[in-house]
């Protein structure tokens, strides 16, 4: 026989695309239309569908950026249509291409009941199954005329990111608003088709099943007739039967398909239109899950059923209904998708606290798993976090955007810092949106790692990123692959569902060791540094809030603000959402972002000053750098102890080290009993001397404190990424500056390109500590600064804190997976060291730094590298740009405790106080046990809950002292504060001594009942 496989393969392209795809709707009548504008922000449902209406047109324009504009559709069934389905047909100016990153609406009946989402990807409205001839049609439509941002060309720089500054153009155009009968038959001819086509695209050419394949498709489009599909559809339906009913092979790979719309809580829409998206979303599945028994949805963000419940009540009550019968599934138990690098280690547990905490109040589940398909990688302390809050599992598929190397596993153990190791799989389909095409199917066979010994993956189906979620031609596909030769097997079901079959499959999975670090994005380490600094500062506020208030509950008896801390949690975890927190969005998401965390410091300051009022204390300005001395008080809010105020206390304090300034020369000093540093006419450090050692931390010939300008311009995602080829271009600003001493401070000015910084060049008040205080007025484009210590120090790793603890990177590049981290982060601090001697580095709110091995002569240098600032120009044009105030620290002669240490003091130093001494409620008796926090327990039983972690890497053995109040029972409690074990204590005059023994970076939680 002539092979016409290449013949039969375009004349199917062409025909479903023009012949058939058309025809699933028939007979199209026009309806009238109908337009209310809303004048700025959303308006409520009922106001919307009370409103005046105008008459409107297809073919007229729509629809500022960011505007509102309510439709209301009507008609009347034509007799001709009784007895058939009856669906309207609405294209509001839809890219087909661009579901959930433009127009879209949520249809509503007019008695308020939500319908469905009206979107790019659906855009028809069920009117009746059976419809009656002169039956009236009525619905309204909440039209979001959103700007596309991310368009065919993307990355280019735009205003229309905030309503602030986007345009007045009409953005839409009405194309069709039509009562239409849906042709079932021709819908299921169309989707017979498609699958047996894309089955064909992958199978190889010489392949017997897709010889017989094109024979039947070919077969079936000849009894076909172009001009009456609706009649003749059975008939072409009926030659593909055969080889639609072949089985697949016993070995073929299996494919778990969840329903999925993975909506990002804020990215390219403010936050306040993804509550919106979220309802469109949710309407649309909640009306395939009534329409298809076999339809499984799963959405995570305890945040985003939040809002639900709040401005979408209409929507909620049908949401609750589907997930009281399983087929809505709130998986993740976290409050937002967040970012899995830059929070605290406390903040990620709380993002699994609250978010389970409202799971289980409000649908009585609790989710097994962690569900992060796009966070920009991932934490190597998560894995403790996610076991020691009770997660079975975790997902994401993230990783498979590397840039370089390829992930060895999909289906494998993840093991922490700390060595817990939970059940993990990455979708072999590298996607969170499947369409479950053909190609997406045999993608994920062909990939999976572990095919030789397991045979089983999921697929997070539905268009997402802007919501949209599963259409009903994804379970159309999904039917026909259940079982079909060549093909994998496609079957909806949950995410436990796919994972206790992974398990079952692979009882000895491979093993991945540490963080997972995304070779891309590395700028959201960076970008957005106002993000980070809230951030930190909200998160340092909310553990000083806490554990004032619960000294306060315990030695005062005031009641402990429940309510308001767990408002004020909920508000800073939303915004370390992945988009929020790394500084990737839009510029009106920032801006509110920030308006958010000026509100939240100032509500935090008001609930620490109330309890230590309470308590009859009162602490001066926040972050007061003059320390007290003599016997006046001051307060710590820090785990250790400085300058005799013991940690988690207020008490006297002993003097600051003596420090003198002067000038040399050229040069400036600033010298302690502990430390030297000399200072040069340019304002670089050429010294910094650990006296104890004698050791100089700079390198020979060289200088520290240089500030480096390099062109930043990836090749996409512009927020996001930092791409290798930055390093080729750097200016070192060397040149004249303004350096003077101001008391015991060297002052150094400098201006460069559109922009100035003043550096403040102190030592702490322990006298070791280098601290700079940058002023920098940043107004560069498309550029990335840095700051340089090279240090003499010979090391082929560099140690940098985690989330309750640390990890080690190395710092050259003999593999590709170690030149794919030429830019990393920390969380406070990083460490360059070898035996006996080592230099840390200490940051305030700036989380990224590199580290490069340079030759200097017959040594290796160090050269250390803080990430100040970027100047990206998508999606915000003006990221990052005007005014910056960011501390640093060095410390030369620092080992693992003594940076951790001076790493919670450069972020929360001593404050003056005044009043009545505060002992500390819970003590560390050993220093490498870190008392992180002291807070009332959750479920309001009054219990005092104590969280302590392991900061060193080493075992340790000792006892937490509760000082000045009883303890009735203590018992170890995991990471959501269940209680476990009863642990037997002691009791001393002064305290109750509870032992604790912990493995290396182990994270232990106390529950004490008073």
């Amino acid at each position: 026989m002539h092979d016409d496989q290449a013949l039969t393969m375009g004349r199917v392209t062409r025909v479903l695309a023009e012949r058939l795809r058309p025809a699933i709707y028939s007979d199209p009548r026009p309806l009238e239309l109908a337009a209310h504008v809303v004048d700025g922000e959303p308006i409520p449902v009922a106001e919307g569908l009370g409103a005046e209406y105008a008459p409107m047109s297809v073919g007229d324009r729509w629809g500022r950026a960011w505007g509102t504009t309510w439709l209301r559709l009507t008609g009347e069934v034509p007799a001709s249509f009784a007895g058939r389905r009856v669906e309207i047909v609405a294209d509001l100016g839809f890219d087909v291409n661009m579901p959930g990153f433009q127009a879209e609406g949520l249809v509503y009946t007019p008695g308020g009941e939500p319908v469905r989402s009206l979107n790019p990807r659906a855009q028809w409205i069920p009117v009746s199954p059976e419809a009656r001839g002169g039956e009236a049609v009525e619905f309204f439509v909440e039209a979001a005329s959103n700007p596309v941002l991310l368009d065919y060309h993307p990355f280019l720089p735009t205003e229309e990111g905030d309503v602030l500054t986007s345009g007045d153009e009409e953005l839409y155009r009405v194309r069709r608003v039509d009562l239409c009968v849906f042709e079932q038959e021709v819908f299921e001819l169309v989707h017979d088709v498609e699958v047996l086509h894309q089955l064909a695209a992958e199978l190889p050419e010489e392949s017997a099943r897709r010889a017989k394949i094109l024979r039947a498709l070919n077969a079936a489009l000849n009894r076909v007739d172009l001009q009456d599909v609706p009649g003749t559809a059975a008939a072409g339906r009926e030659e593909l039967r055969e080889v639609l009913a072949s089985p697949a092979e016993p070995s073929a790979h299996k494919i778990t398909a969840v329903g999925h719309a993975h909506i990002d809580s804020a990215w390219l829409w403010p936050l306040r239109e993804t509550v919106r998206k979220v309802a469109r979303t949710s309407s649309s599945m909640a009306t395939l899950i009534d329409e298809d028994d076999e339809f499984v949805y799963a959405m995570s963000s305890a945040q985003q059923y939040a809002w639900m419940k709040r401005d979408r009540p209409e929507v909620f009550a049908r949401v609750k209904k589907a997930v009281a019968e399983g087929r809505f599934v709130p998986v993740g138990g976290m409050w937002v998708e967040s970012d899995a690098v830059l929070p605290s280690g406390e903040s990620l547990v709380r993002q699994i606290s609250q978010g389970q905490r409202f799971f289980k109040e409000e649908f009585g589940v609790e989710c097994r798993g962690a569900w992060l398909p796009d966070s920009f990688g991932y934490s190597g302390a998560l894995p403790q976090i996610l076991s020691g809050a009770g997660y079975e599992w975790f997902l994401t598929q993230k990783i498979s955007w590397n840039q370089v190397n390829r992930f060895p596993h999909h289906t494998f153990l993840w093991e922490g810092i700390d060595g817990s190791r939970i059940f993990t799989h990455f979708p072999p389909m590298d996607t969170y949106n499947s369409q479950l095409s053909g190609e997406e199917v045999a993608r994920a066979a062909r990939q999976f790692k572990e095919k030789s010994v397991a045979r089983h993956s999921l697929a997070p189906t539905g268009w997402g990123d802007g919501g949209g979620g599963t259409t009903r031609e994804m379970l159309a596909r999904a039917k026909r692959l259940a079982n079909l030769e060549g093909s994998p097997q496609v079957s909806f079901g949950t995410p436990n569902d796919f994972f206790e079959q992974a398990k079952a499959e692979l009882p000895d999975p491979g093993v991945w060791r540490g963080e997972l670090y995304l070779e891309l994005h590395r700028g959201t380490f960076t970008t957005q540094h106002r993000m980070k600094q809230g951030n930190r500062t909200s998160e340092r506020l909310l553990a000083e809030a806490e554990l004032w208030a619960a000294s306060a509950a315990v030695r005062a008896g005031r009641d402990y603000p429940y309510d308001e801390l767990d408002a004020l949690w909920q508000e800073v975890l939303l915004l370390q959402f992945h988009d929020i927190l790394p500084g990737t969005s839009i510029a009106w998401v920032h801006r509110e972002a920030r308006e958010r965390y000026e509100r939240v410091a100032t509500t935090l300051r008001g609930i620490i000053a109330d309890s230590l009022q309470a308590l009859g204390a009162a602490g001066e300005a926040d972050g007061l750098d003059a320390a007290p001395v003599g016997e006046r008080l001051a307060l710590n809010a820090a785990p250790f102890p400085r300058r005799g105020v013991p940690a988690a206390s207020i008490a006297p304090a002993g003097p600051a080290a003596p420090v003198s300034a002067r000038a040399e020369g050229e040069s400036f000093v600033l010298e302690s009993a502990a430390a030297r540093v000399e200072i040069d006419g340019s304002g670089h450090v050429r010294s910094l001397v650990d006296l104890a050692s004698g050791r100089d931390a700079i390198a020979p010939g060289r200088t520290g404190n240089v500030l480096q300008l390099h062109q930043d311009f990836p090749n996409m995602w512009d927020a996001w990424d930092v791409d290798a080829f930055y390093a080729g271009m750097r200016d070192d600003l060397d040149g004249p500056a303004d350096v003077s001493l101001d008391g015991d401070a060297v002052v150094v000015r400098r201006k460069f390109g559109e922009s100035a910084i003043e550096q403040r060049l102190t030592l702490a008040d322990d006298g070791r500590l280098l601290v700079i205080d940058c002023d920098v007025d940043w107004r560069e484009e498309e550029k990335f600064l840095k700051l340089a210590f090279p240090v003499a120090v010979f090391t082929d790793e560099v140690v940098a804190e985690t989330q309750f603890g640390y990890h080690r990177r190395a710092n050259h590049a003999n593999t590709s997976w170690e030149a794919a981290r030429f830019e990393t982060h920390a969380q406070r601090w990083f460490l360059v060291r070898e035996p006996g001697f080592g230099v840390a580095f200490l940051n305030e709110s700036s989380h990224g730094f590199d580290v490069a091995r340079e030759s200097a002569g017959r040594d290796v240098v160090q050269n250390a590298r803080f990430s100040l600032l970027r100047a990206p120009r998508f999606p915000d044009p003006r990221a990052d740009r005007g005014r910056h105030r960011m501390r640093f620290g060095v410390l030369a002669g620092a080992t693992v405790e003594s940076a951790t240490e001076a790493g919670w003091a450069l972020q929360s130093p001593l404050r003056a106080a005044t009043g009545t001494a505060v002992p500390a409620l819970a003590t560390s008796q050993d220093p490498a046990v870190v008392v992180s926090t002291v807070k009332l327990a959750d479920d309001r039983s009054g219990d005092l809950v104590v969280r302590l972690y392991e900061s060193t890497g080493s075992r340790a053995s000792t006892s937490i002292a509760l000082n000045g109040f009883e303890a009735a029972r203590v018992v170890a409690a995991d990471l959501l504060e269940r209680p476990g074990d009863p642990i037997e204590t002691t009791r001393t005059p002064d305290a109750v001594l509870v032992p604790v023994a912990l493995r290396p970076f182990e994270v232990t939680t106390l529950r004490i009942t008073r």
